[in-house]
């Protein structure tokens, strides 16, 4: 859900809402009470660059693949071997 913030006119009082995007625009300001909201345009939160990813989003540090344990690598091929040899 989106927050949108919105201003008084009448005593300038400015808040955030979380409303979805189907919700009504507020109308009555929750501190003088008169119907003089205004929804502000605000920024977004986030950023897209590059090949869509969110600039928020993990950043790779540079290894494309995780490292495999070297040492159960070890352990299959010499099984592996002992199965064979016994054949």
């Amino acid at each position: 859900m989106p927050i949108y913030e919105y201003q008084c006119e009448a005593c300038s009082h400015k808040f955030d809402k979380l409303q979805k995007m189907s919700d009504a625009v507020l109308k009555q300001c929750p501190e003088c009470e008169q119907p003089q909201l205004r929804k502000l345009i605000s920024s977004a939160g986030f950023q897209l660059k590059g090949n869509g990813w969110y600039v928020t989003d993990f950043k790779n540090s540079g290894n494309s693949k995780p490292e495999k344990n070297k040492s159960s690598d070890k352990t299959e091929s010499s099984s592996l071997s002992n199965k064979n040899s016994k054949d």
